[in-house]
């Protein structure tokens, strides 16, 4: 396996559209690596330049060391697996999985028996004399990941490869290759929209938007202590609430008379006139009216199995801003109700208006 580094590197394409914006990433031999952001961030043009199918504007990409920004798909040894399957219908698995090995020549006694190494890590055993018409969803996945993996590539690289699967198939597959990268300690960039995803899978997480990354760490860091409010807002289900609010002798000041401490030493919103309050739906309580801080009313509740996600309005009388808060199944909580909500003081996010960034 191989690290990949990206120093620099920039895409735009000759309508003027910037998709990639001086991205300086480094990705360690063996590690699982997640691009995550909405439609449109660049991650998959920064996945695309890694393969050399987009070349960069600037910039330059190495692979194991090795300056590979100008070499062609086919002599960077990466391997691939797409959204779609793209396997041959008219082909057996066995025939799909050592195609790639044909066209380059090796030895049959060579191909059979990654093919059947392959076929073991992924549990298609069974399954190797029949076409991808007869699989199901999960196993054409499993498929298109073994035709990469019998390659012994330095670098796997994946394009949203879950995508076309279904909520259980989904769940599955993602243990699967987890699974799969303890046991092959692979080199793998992974690019996901889907947030849950990339807390699951990745390593590390680098969180995109209008071509640049605006954070990279360990998943529950991104999670914990998101670096701005879009990663705040984008990282997490349910969403996490944002609400505005001015500082005033040591202490946060917000809509409907809501009034909380900074943190110690008026670290936090204290460096910012003005300051940003984030918080999570798991961080705020639903306590009885004025036993909290602050009250609301109950407008909508949506029931989850092992949860209800309860929608606010703050004030007394409801007119106020939107929080949404996660109770037990058991709350008592009805529609129009007067409800109080304590905060858990020490999973408070604060950041800075006009930039966006955190503050604490």
């Amino acid at each position: 396996m191989a690290s990949v580094r990206l120093a620099g590197v920039e895409k735009v394409y000759p309508n003027g559209h910037v998709a990639a914006r001086g991205l300086d990433m480094e990705i360690a031999d063996g590690e699982f690596m997640v691009l995550v952001g909405p439609s449109g961030c660049g991650k998959s043009t920064a996945l695309r330049m890694i393969a050399g199918l987009e070349t960069p504007t600037a910039g330059r990409v190495f692979i194991g060391g090795r300056d590979v920004t100008r070499l062609p798909p086919q002599d960077r040894d990466i391997a691939m697996v797409f959204q779609s399957y793209a396997l041959y219908p008219h082909m057996t698995v066995r025939e799909n999985l050592a195609f790639g090995l044909r066209m380059r020549g090796v030895a049959r006694p060579v191909i059979a028996e990654r093919v059947k190494a392959v076929a073991q890590a992924l549990g298609l055993e069974g399954v190797l004399d029949r076409k991808p018409s007869q699989l199901s969803g999960g196993q054409r996945q499993r498929v298109a990941l073994g035709r990469a993996m019998v390659r012994d590539p330095q670098v796997f690289l994946f394009d949203e490869p879950l995508s076309n699967l279904d909520a259980k198939l989904r769940v599955e597959t993602r243990a699967e290759l987890a699974r799969l990268h303890r046991r092959l300690r692979a080199t793998i960039v992974y690019v996901t929209h889907d947030q849950e995803e990339a807390l699951t899978l990745g390593g590390r997480v680098a969180v995109m938007r209008d071509g640049l990354v605006e954070q990279v760490g360990p998943p529950m860091e991104v999670y914990r202590r998101p670096a701005s409010i879009f990663v705040a807002g984008f990282v997490g289900s349910p969403a996490m609430n944002f609400l505005p609010g001015e500082v005033r002798d040591g202490s946060w000041s917000g809509p409907a008379g809501l009034i909380l401490p900074l943190p110690a030493g008026g670290s936090g919103g204290g460096r910012a006139a003005r300051a940003t309050l984030g918080v999570r739906p798991h961080d705020v309580a639903i306590v009885a009216p004025g036993a909290g801080d602050g009250d609301a009313r109950v407008d909508v509740i949506e029931p989850r199995g092992s949860e209800l996600l309860v929608h606010l309005r703050l004030g007394p009388e409801g007119s106020g801003e939107e929080v949404r808060v996660i109770a037990p199944p058991d709350a008592p909580v009805r529609v129009e109700s007067a409800v109080g909500l304590r905060w858990d003081r020490e999973r408070l996010h604060w950041f800075d208006p006009e930039s966006g960034r955190r503050l604490d």
